[in-house]
């Protein structure tokens, strides 16, 4: 008996820890961390452990049947099945239990649409564009001067719903972050919107959902959940213009970076207004480049910038025909801006 428990204690363990391994993963919807996820996640569960229960009450009741003796027959043209009176009553009840079932699923669901709906109030107004293949993301204000622009992670307070405006500048997408809320699609010509809120600090990273070219599986972005206070310091700190390069080194790069890069990207308060790519005004504020596909660090943007095919071909970004000495002073321009 011991041992038996054991085996089944053993067992029930395998099938647990794969699970709570899981909700760990930064592509897990096994678990949610705000009060745009938390509802639908506890549908899915439900659901499921309604499926379930449904799929062993089949296979039980068919067990039986087919495990079911049968008297033997005992005249010559008796029917190789005897129906037994009152059969049709397992199907009413089985249709009665299965109608309630249905009921509550039903109700359950509109409940979870009804809580997941737009909040009356937001923190913070922020339109995220998608593009092949990487995320603008603009921060909203009623004053113009107030509004600036990053790339590819959307830093929002924790406990406080933010409203996220979608759109697309070429193909379909479809905005994920799983452990803070479902899939919305990004689609040309439309703006959607969502909400969500992080309930925890910390960095959830979310990815494009809808297959939209080469380099769909390379197009994610980072939800940073920061106390109130740290919030309003990073915007506060994100609505400065670049730092003025002091050094020559700096000096040098920056003269690059307007020559060879400021047709396709912005650096605030420098001659850089381009639109095409990310605005770099504050680069290195940001944990990733390529939209999640490098740690941000100066070995990474070389390498980048020296040849972006090689990491993400069919990317806008191009291959510059720099010398070294050019390279070498844009990235040391670059690695000025936080």
């Amino acid at each position: 008996m011991n041992r038996r428990r054991a085996a089944a204690a053993g067992a029930l363990l395998l099938a647990v820890v794969p699970v709570a391994g899981a909700a760990t993963l930064p592509m897990s919807y096994l678990r949610t961390y705000g009060p745009a996820g938390d509802p639908a996640t506890r549908l899915g569960w439900g659901l499921g452990v309604i499926s379930i229960i449904v799929m062993v009450v089949i296979a039980v009741l068919l067990l039986a049947a087919v495990l079911r003796r049968r008297a033997p027959l005992t005249q010559a043209r008796a029917l190789a099945t005897d129906r037994d009176e009152g059969g049709m009553s397992w199907l009413y009840v089985g249709v009665g239990i299965s109608t309630l079932v249905l009921i509550a699923c039903t109700i359950w669901t509109m409940f979870t649409i009804a809580a997941v709906a737009m909040p009356a109030r937001a923190a913070q107004d922020i339109r995220i564009t998608g593009a092949q293949w990487w995320w603008q993301v603009q921060y909203q204000a009623a004053e113009a001067s107030q509004m600036f622009s990053t790339a590819n992670e959307i830093h929002v307070p924790v406990g406080q719903p933010v409203r996220l405006e979608l759109a697309s500048d070429d193909v379909i997408h479809s905005f994920w972050v799983p452990q803070l809320v479902g899939k919305t699609d990004v689609i040309p010509g439309q703006t959607n919107t969502m909400w969500l809120q992080a309930d925890q600090p910390g960095t959830y990273r979310g990815q494009c959902g809808e297959y939209c070219g080469a380099q769909h599986a390379h197009m994610a972005m980072f939800v940073v959940a920061q106390t109130p206070e740290d919030y309003a310091a990073w915007l506060q700190a994100q609505r400065k213009p670049a730092v003025e390069a002091s050094t020559p080194a700096a000096q040098s790069g920056e003269r690059a970076f307007l020559a060879h890069c400021a047709a396709c990207h912005t650096v605030r308060g420098t001659g850089a207004g381009g639109i095409l790519g990310p605005d770099l005004t504050h680069l290195m504020s940001r944990q990733t480049i390529a939209a999640g596909l490098l740690p941000n660090n100066q070995g990474n943007l070389t390498a980048w910038i020296a040849n972006s095919q090689a990491f993400k071909p069919g990317t806008r970004m191009p291959t510059l025909a720099l010398d070294s000495d050019d390279l070498t002073s844009i990235v040391a321009y670059l690695t000025t801006l936080k």
